[in-house]
């Protein structure tokens, strides 16, 4: 079932609008695991971005964690090339990728099109996408977790989610929007009100999408290795019955897309 449509009014209907996107990726384990267990596309031509991050515990059954969201990405992109002259439907894309992909692991995953001068998404799990207008969060996708630090995840395993898990999201936007998306190792270790804050500084300073996903990512990886600095994930800790301070070393995956005349 389709979650309800969050408000965002449109005024750009008179203007057919595009993503401009960069990219800025930062492994974990950056000598040991440089491909860490995240990985992410931009596909300029179908208008269309994901992010997936493998999930962690698989390392302990001697699987590389991030294989599996490498292959679905991969599948991803292959689905997108597949698609109609309708455009991209996430949806079917993710449906189309998880069936190609056999490999063992798991993975959240988030893919997210702009046609029409909306934004249409589907997701599944704590990786996600949240909207700047103005200067002001004006929307960001909601988690799916079973529990506490147990997002939803595709898989091959009787334990993962399928496809059918995915919500999906329409979401308007207007020119000089600014659209982050990225995985839980960003959005667990910087508040949302803090990346808006630093997309503003460097936009503000002349930067491309690239460099803004740059100075966002580099926020959140400083949090994550502070043992005390306040962050989602210590938030949502609390609030789950657990004491821990401080941020949570991760993967750290953004996509910045700025909303731009054709």
């Amino acid at each position: 079932m389709d979650s309800p449509q969050p408000t965002v009014p449109n005024r750009s209907r008179e203007k057919g609008l595009k993503m401009v996107c960069g990219s800025f990726y930062i492994p974990k384990q950056k000598d040991s695991k440089p491909q860490g267990d995240d990985a992410h596309f931009i596909c300029a031509e179908k208008q269309t971005i994901g992010v997936a991050d493998g999930v962690g515990g698989w390392s302990s059954k001697g699987v590389d964690a991030g294989q599996y969201a490498r292959e679905l990405m991969a599948n991803s992109i292959k689905a997108i090339q597949d698609e109609e002259k309708g455009g991209v439907d996430p949806r079917r894309v993710i449906d189309e990728a998880y069936s190609n992909t056999n490999v063992e692991g798991s993975s959240t995953a988030c893919i997210l099109t702009l046609k029409n001068n909306k934004l249409h998404a589907a997701n599944v799990g704590d990786s996600g996408f949240m909207l700047i207008r103005e200067w002001k969060d004006v929307y960001k996708s909601p988690v799916q977790q079973h529990s506490f630090n147990h997002p939803y995840q595709l898989g091959n395993e009787t334990s993962c989610d399928r496809p059918s898990a995915a919500r999906t999201y329409k979401v308007p936007v207007k020119l000089w929007d600014v659209i982050v998306m990225g995985t839980d190792g960003l959005f667990d270790n910087i508040f949302a009100d803090n990346i808006v804050d630093v997309a503003k500084m460097v936009i503000e300073n002349g930067a491309e999408p690239e460099q803004v996903a740059w100075a966002i990512a580099e926020h959140a990886y400083y949090n994550s290795l502070d043992k005390f600095a306040a962050t989602p994930y210590a938030e949502a800790a609390l609030m789950a019955g657990k004491e821990r301070l401080g941020g949570k070393p991760d993967d750290i995956t953004v996509i910045v897309a700025f909303i731009v005349e054709k």
